[in-house]
């Protein structure tokens, strides 16, 4: 492992960092508006235990469990890449 302060390992753990953040929000745009988009042609589509039309389902609890995910997921792969470069917090 590189030295946390040389500049080599600023500019990958940064890299790392960014193709991360563009990532989950790819992730949170999709889930958050292409999604609802297709609400119609997703409500032909039910659920079979709910009874629930997947756009209904999608636009009222998907979407906000996947951003709820979605935040302990970049938490975890930030940790790593944190850990990695030697910026990691002390537990």
């Amino acid at each position: 492992m590189t030295r946390p302060d040389s500049k080599e390992n600023q500019e990958e753990h940064w890299s790392k960092t960014t193709r991360l953040m563009f990532t989950h929000l790819g992730v949170w745009i999709f889930f958050g508006y292409v999604i609802h988009m297709f609400v119609v042609p997703l409500n032909k589509i039910v659920i079979p235990i709910l009874d629930f039309p997947l756009g209904f389902y999608m636009a009222a609890q998907g979407s906000l469990i996947v951003f709820v995910v979605m935040l302990f997921v970049f938490a975890r792969q930030q940790d790593e890449i944190d850990r990695e470069h030697g910026y990691a917090e002390e537990d």
